[in-house]
């Protein structure tokens, strides 16, 4: 028989329409049969030559018998049904599995004691039309993930008996198992939302392909249909769990069915049981909730064999992707404007990038204890995180060269330069020190001074220096004269140093200053 199964008023209807020069597809129409049935009907009728006034003396048995020949051997009680739940597991386990392949396992099983193809797929389908519509979505092992918060809140109490905040109800649930996971957080923020995913993961012990949450402005910046912009942060999370977000469509509940359905019963099974409780923290919410949570995914199925928990075992769990070895750490991303001084504003602390990028957009990833700024994807800067407002954390290798070099220096550091090349020379720098208002204002003159030493070389310099401390003109200016002129070289290397005298003044710092 053909695997489209016609009742027999209607072949009664094809056998009496044959004569009338309709065409196949024309018949097909007129009986809402596929083309491809009536064309197997009609050979079946000519084969066995029946006219149109024979058929309508016979019975529907006598008729069926006449075109299809005699029924195989065997009783029709004898014919073992197809095991639906069994079906339905299956059809879930991989997403290439077919009620095709699924029949001809079954013929093997039970040869001629087996349903034809079509009995057996109307057999499911009735079957499966019992199930509630919500249930009828094919959801594969291990791929999503359905992502929700509940719309009722629990109320978490101060220690006074006020109510001091209301907690949210954070829902998750596996596509294939329906696996429940819920807990109770403070707020449906960013850093409250990527925990609670942490958390859930946690507890499955295992990553799913696929995040489904719905359109939450924590997670998806801009909902589309098409091309839903995407948070960075929780962008972040899915692939360090090597998952992708797809975000339900906007207005269509039923791309999310599942999660639906789970924040139903955890508001009935969990909720519900809890409704004369009152709890003073999160913690003392969550605890509660853990049991019942236990036995909600433990209770057994009314029309499936098994439970959330068994199913879960035996689908979902193989399918899903091992954790990695360290969780999500929870950071946050903010676009900025490198500023004119090289740094970036990270709540209200600045932290330095390469001064090439003034006036670029960068992005800076900060969690708890670092700080990372990126440009076009690459890391260009990474700092400890610092919570002192108002204050700068700034790396040399970023400043310009003129900026580094002055950064680089101090009192002490250009004394002991001078020192190195002789005391004379020392000494003078040190007196350029002490003669400013600010050290910072005598490294110019320092860094001159010293820079002679490349030019006529340290033992000429020493030699000047100590000329130029004897005329009592302990100037970088000074030595450079005596120098150009040549009468360091007539300088007796016997000279002991010597200790400048210095005016008295309120703006001149003592020796001890610099050490």
């Amino acid at each position: 028989m053909p695997n489209e199964r016609v009742s027999m008023s209607k072949l009664k209807q094809l056998i009496g329409l044959q004569a009338s020069n309709l065409s196949v597809r024309a018949l097909a129409r007129a009986l809402g049969l596929s083309v491809g049935a009536v064309s197997k009907y009609l050979r079946a009728v000519r084969g066995c030559g029946i006219g149109a006034a024979e058929a309508e003396s016979l019975s529907e048995s006598e008729l069926e018998q006449r075109v299809f020949g005699p029924a195989p051997p065997g009783k029709p009680g004898a014919l073992v049904p197809p095991d639906c739940a069994w079906i339905h597991t299956e059809l879930k386990r991989h997403r290439h599995v077919t009620l095709q392949l699924l029949w001809e396992e079954y013929r093997e099983r039970h040869g001629a004691e087996a349903y034809r193809r079509s009995a057996f797929c109307q057999i499911y389908r009735r079957w499966e039309k019992r199930l509630k519509r919500s249930m009828r979505q094919r959801h594969f092992a291990g791929e999503k993930l359905f992502i929700d918060y509940a719309g009722r809140t629990v109320p978490i109490y101060g220690a006074h008996g006020e109510e001091a905040f209301q907690a949210q109800l954070f829902v998750s649930a596996l596509g294939a198992s329906g696996l429940a996971y819920a807990e109770g957080t403070r707020t449906q923020a960013l850093a409250d939302w990527l925990a609670s995913h942490v958390r859930a993961l946690e507890y499955y012990g295992a990553a799913p392909t696929i995040f489904v949450p719905d359109n939450p402005k924590v997670g998806v910046t801009r909902a589309d249909r098409y091309e839903p912009e995407l948070q960075r942060s929780y962008e972040e999370l899915a692939a360090h769990y090597r998952a992708v977000i797809i975000p339900a469509r906007p207005y269509r509940p039923k791309d999310k069915s599942r999660a639906e359905l789970t924040v139903l019963l955890v508001c009935r099974w969990i909720l519900a049981r809890l409704r004369h409780q009152r709890f003073y923290s999160l913690e003392e919410l969550n605890a509660a909730i853990r049991p019942l949570l236990i036995e909600l995914n433990e209770r057994p199925f009314q029309r499936l064999p098994g439970s959330r928990r068994s199913v879960f075992e035996a689908l979902d769990r193989p399918a899903m992707r091992p954790l990695p070895p360290h969780p999500y750490v929870y950071a946050e991303w903010k676009e900025r404007t490198v500023a004119f001084d090289y740094h970036v504003d990270v709540d209200r602390h600045y932290y330095s990038v390469p001064h090439a990028l003034v006036g670029h957009s960068v992005w800076a990833r900060y969690t708890a204890a670092t700080v990372e700024i990126f440009f076009r994807s690459a890391r260009v800067a990474t700092h400890i995180r610092s919570y002192q407002r108002g204050a700068h954390t700034t790396l040399p290798e970023h400043m310009p060269k003129s900026h580094r070099a002055h950064a680089e220096w101090s009192p002490k550091r250009l004394i002991q330069w001078g020192e190195s090349i002789g005391a004379h020379t020392g000494a003078i720098v040190e007196h350029l020190l002490r003669t400013k208002p600010h050290p910072e204002q005598g490294y110019r003159a320092c860094l001159g001074l010293l820079a002679l030493a490349r030019q006529y070389g340290e033992g000429r310099l020493e030699a000047a220096s100590a000329l130029a401390a004897r005329l009592g003109s302990p100037t970088r200016k000074s030595v450079k004269s005596i120098l150009e002129s040549g009468r360091d070289r007539h300088l007796s290397s016997t000279t002991e140093p010597l200790a400048l005298e210095l005016p008295l003044h309120g703006n001149v710092r003592g020796p001890g200053y610099y050490h």
